[in-house]
Formats: C-alpha cells, structure tokens, sequence
C-alpha cells in the first residue's frame, strides 16, 4: 500500500482510539488517561504499517521497538496515576473551562495528542514502508544504539523519581540524584533520543530524510510546550529549593553540575 494510504489508516485508527481514550476519561473523570495511551497509540500504528507495507527487517526491527518503548511508557504512566487525583495540568483546564471541559476536552487533549502522535509517526512508518535496503545497514544498528541509550535514560530516570516520590521523607524536596543530578528532566531527554535513533533508522531507506519531522517535533514538545515549561512554570512555588537546582542542573541535556 502506498505511504498516504496507510497515513490515512493510520490517522483513522489513532482517532478512533483517542476518542475510546475520552469516552474512558469521561467515566472515569480523568483527563489525564489521555496520558497512558499517547504511547499506545504508537504501537497502534507501528503494527498497522507493519502489516500493511513490506516484509523486511527494518519494519519488524521498528515494530518491535516502538512496542517496547510505547507499552513501558503505558504502563509506567498507568501505574503513575492509578488511584491518584487527576494531574493538575488537567484539573487547571478543567477548571478554566468549567462545565463546558466534558466536550472541549475531546478536541483539545485528545484529538490534538492523537495528530500531534500521528504527525510524529512518520519516521517509523517511512522506515518500515520501504522495500530497500532489503537488509539492515549501518545506520539501522547506529540508530538502534541511540534508541537503546534513549530507552535505558528514559526508563532509569523514571525509576529513580518513582522511588524518590514513594518516600515519604521526599515530601516538598527536590529530586537531585542519580540521572537527575545532571538534567533537571532526564527521562525527556531519553524521549527525545529514542525518537532520533528512530529517525536514523528511516535514514536507511530513500526518503528517509523527511522522518526528521518526528524527532524535531517531540523534541519542541519536550522543550517547549508539553514538557520542560509546564512542568517548571510553579513547580518553586512548592519546591523553594527547585530555584537552586534550576540554577546547577542543565535543564535536558546531561552534564556536570555548576555552583558547587
């Protein structure tokens, strides 16, 4: 099948699930469910380009990957917020739309995470539609070895905080061990690396190039809108200390701490 075919199918089935996603929240009364199937719907979408392209290495390679990283990523956000208050991103949008938040919330959290995931697909479905290389290449591996630095970051740093929250002698403190002595948010720059070892594997096949979508677009996201600026917009407004480790601890990118 051709590449607009199966974005066209690909986007029809990340709707669908998102809206199974907001129908699920509204039971619930929990936005924030949306959360736990942004992964979700990537493997949704790996396995539907999977079927539907080539039989090669590279898009079983891809399908596999994407499913390790979208179902831990679903069930550590799960776990996360299981049994626990909605997030308060969403308890501030619920507020601000009041009763109006049931039916804006479809298109404004989940329709929207649903194309922005959609758009963000594109480097694994260029790298899995291709029919050549037949074989993997260099890059594959090269792209294989950044994906797994992102995974292991990504999953270290999510362990780390789990722990760190689960004691409750961490109660109003900073988190400033581990990998979060040197970025203030290692699990997103985990994120934003798979993504690029993703794209490097597109980089194999002829279009390839144009994946760099995906990792430019998540990365913005991590940096700019989702990530780093909301989470720190009031967080020293509950964590006074949060003022110094802004000032020591690179803000995504890894590296020594300063001022001391």
């Amino acid at each position: 099948m051709s590449l607009p075919g199966v974005l066209l199918i690909a986007l029809g089935a990340v709707l669908l699930l998102m809206l199974g996603a907001w129908l699920l929240a509204l039971v619930r009364k929990k936005a924030c469910v949306a959360d736990s199937f942004w992964g979700l719907g990537f493997v949704l979408i790996a396995w539907l380009s999977w079927s539907m392209g080539p039989e090669t290495p590279r898009s079983c390679l891809v399908a596999v990957l994407i499913s390790i990283w979208g179902l831990r990523l679903f069930l550590h956000i799960t776990m996360r917020n299981w049994g626990q208050p909605e997030d308060r991103r969403y308890r501030a949008m619920r507020e601000h739309y009041g009763r109006s938040f049931w039916w804006i919330s479809l298109f404004l959290v989940f329709l929207l995470q649903g194309t922005l995931l959609w758009i963000i697909s594109l480097a694994p479905l260029l790298a899995q539609l291709s029919p050549v290389p037949a074989r993997l290449t260099w890059l594959d591996w090269m792209g294989l070895f950044v994906f797994a630095a992102g995974l292991i970051f990504e999953a270290v740093s999510d362990y780390q905080m789990k722990r760190f929250r689960s004691s409750p002698a961490s109660k109003g403190k900073v988190m400033d061990k581990g990998l979060w002595a040197y970025s203030r948010h290692p699990n997103y720059f985990g994120e934003s690396l798979i993504w690029w070892g993703i794209f490097i594997i597109a980089l194999a096949t002829p279009y390839g190039w144009w994946a760099v979508i995906s990792p430019l677009l998540i990365t913005f996201l991590l940096l700019k809108v989702s990530g780093v600026v909301m989470l720190e917009k009031d967080i020293s407004q509950r964590r006074p200390e949060y003022e110094k480790y802004k000032r020591e601890v690179s803000a995504f990118i890894p590296w020594f701490r300063t001022g001391e």
